[in-house]
């Protein structure tokens, strides 16, 4: 049993976990000091958003399973395309069934919909509708009928899952009820967890392309575009930070987040490095966060796509973190 609840907890890729868990632990940071905080909602609702994560992960998998991704990326890769081409290799590799995965799927949400239960216990039905949309939303993400994210919209399902749904959510669960803080910081967080996604569709675009999966890479066309949109995701989180503090929304000590900047700047200009094919070294910085065993990507030959991946992701946890330490000292 326990080698198989770390099967499933590994294939449903916790690498990505911070970009769920993070937003969620600046939620419940906020939320603390107020009068209506409970303990026990800020638990369930951090438990569930991890296993919804997690389950709609597996979910993502088996979609694209139906899709035949795995086999439309390693034809890519056989023409010469450069892209990261690893997808669901357990099944691939026959360790598991697509039977198999969908039950892990039912059994990662359970436990995201009980902790649902037992937020709604807390805090009365509302939050149910929270769940729901996330449930819906998470869904229309790779599954039929919408498939949005194979129509360049994504981008925006992640924003508002990870964002101000998530984020919203989790301080509502605590709380039981919303202000201009969460409001102003839910959009900014949601903003620069849709930036690694939108980086990686940046890094995957010509073999995205060529598998029929339309991005919002693809909808920015050119690679011009492509960076505009980028140096959006990557500065208008900050000026929303400058915005809540200059309306007297955000205590001033919220504009430290601004020492992040200087990796995001980074990420851009490393991105247009990418999209005009201009040759520069592969190599991890410290100021960019842990980078894993970077080695192990080099070996695999996706160090390029790696960097630049937990460069987005690092950026956030350095994001949040800043606003979690800024929260408990100024409240």
């Amino acid at each position: 049993m326990k080698n198989k609840i770390s099967f499933w907890f590994n294939n449903a890729r916790p690498i990505s976990l911070p970009q769920s868990l993070l937003p969620a632990l600046t939620a419940v940071a906020l939320s603390y000091g107020n009068t209506e905080f409970n303990i026990i909602a800020a638990v369930a609702a951090v438990i569930g958003v991890i296993f919804l994560h997690l389950g709609l992960n597996l979910l993502d998998d088996w979609f694209d399973y139906k899709e035949g991704s795995a086999e439309a990326r390693q034809k890519v890769a056989n023409e010469g395309f450069r892209g990261r081409m690893v997808k669901y290799p357990y099944l691939t590799s026959g360790e598991a069934t697509h039977s198999d995965l969908l039950k892990a799927v039912f059994v990662f949400l359970l436990v995201a919909g009980t902790a649902a239960g037992v937020v709604t216990a807390v805090r009365g039905w509302k939050i149910l509708w929270w769940a729901a949309a996330a449930a819906v939303i998470g869904e229309s993400y790779s599954g039929k009928p919408l498939k949005l994210g194979f129509h360049g919209l994504g981008e925006l399902v992640i924003f508002l899952m990870f964002g101000p749904l998530l984020m919203t959510g989790v301080y509502y669960s605590i709380t039981g009820g919303l202000d201009w803080k969460i409001l102003w910081l839910s959009m900014a967080v949601g903003m620069l967890v849709t930036n690694i996604v939108y980086s990686h569709s940046v890094l995957d675009a010509v073999p995205d392309r060529k598998m029929g999966k339309k991005t919002m890479a693809h909808l920015m066309g050119s690679g011009r575009g492509q960076i505009v949109f980028s140096a959006l995701l990557n500065t208008l989180p900050y000026l929303m930070v400058a915005t809540g503090v200059a309306l007297g929304q955000m205590h001033p000590a919220y504009l430290a987040v601004f020492a992040v900047m200087p990796v995001s700047l980074w990420l851009v200009k490393s991105l247009d490095d990418f999209v005009n094919h201009r040759d520069v070294p592969v190599e991890p910085k410290k100021w960019m966060g842990p980078m894993g065993d970077f080695d192990r990507f080099r070996k695999a030959g996706i160090d390029w796509f790696m960097l630049r991946w937990l460069t987005a992701r690092n950026i956030v946890m350095m994001f949040c973190m800043t606003i979690i330490i800024v929260n408990l000292i100024f409240g």
